[in-house]
């Protein structure tokens, strides 16, 4: 069972929410290209590439087992940090953990658009941190999450096929949605609208 957790305080007393910046919150079942779609925009920003922050998540797990560029802590130091008031958001998915640093909600006061991979158990609760999210989610049909899945090799087939039942039901209320089951340039420029759509917001939002 997918268990989410916004971080309840802010980290130096400041209200919540924060009511500047825009929080762009990418969510999708594994396979669905939600690395690629970012690392894609993140080439692509041109002069936006200053006000958005992608942020960089922290996982209890190792560096080396592939996928996504993360900072890595085991379970007890990631228990620790919790503790310490140093994540933003955390959470628990797959047996692992995951967390957004601290240090982005300094990035949202300062108006930037912030852009994160989360468990879609999160984006119902970012409203009580973040006074402006924009919800996306990226998918693909069974049968390409399937065939993406076996390419990685990290796990096994009962674990793919318990990921592509989880796909099967994912939904997320008031979300943008991109198939990206196509050539990635189709799925990527609908991405970057998005982004610009978010700045455009954020340069904007903490006036009404």
């Amino acid at each position: 069972m997918t268990h989410a957790v916004a971080e309840d305080r802010a980290q130096d007393g400041q209200a919540l929410p924060i009511r500047q910046g825009v929080f762009v919150a990418v969510a999708g079942p594994s396979g669905s290209g939600k690395d690629s779609l970012m690392d894609y925009a993140r080439r692509r920003l041109g002069p936006l590439a200053g006000g958005v922050v992608f942020a960089r998540r922290i996982i209890t797990r190792p560096a080396e087992a592939g996928g996504e560029m993360h900072d890595t802590l085991d379970e007890a130091a990631f228990e620790r940090a919790r503790a310490q008031g140093r994540f933003a958001l955390s959470w628990q998915a797959n047996g692992l953990s995951y967390a957004l640093p601290a240090s982005i909600d300094e990035a949202m006061r300062e108006g930037s658009v912030v852009v994160a991979n989360v468990s879609r158990a999160v984006i119902p609760r970012l409203g009580a941190r973040y006074a402006n999210v924009l919800p996306v989610v990226v998918t693909a049909p069974p049968e390409i999450l399937a065939e993406r899945l076996s390419r990685r090799g990290r796990e096994t087939r009962q674990e793919v096929m318990a990921r592509l039942a989880r796909a099967g039901a994912f939904a997320v209320e008031g979300a943008h949605v991109i198939d990206n089951s196509g050539p990635l340039e189709n799925a990527g420029e609908r991405f970057l609208a998005l982004l610009r759509r978010a700045a455009a917001w954020s340069d904007v939002c903490d006036m009404v």
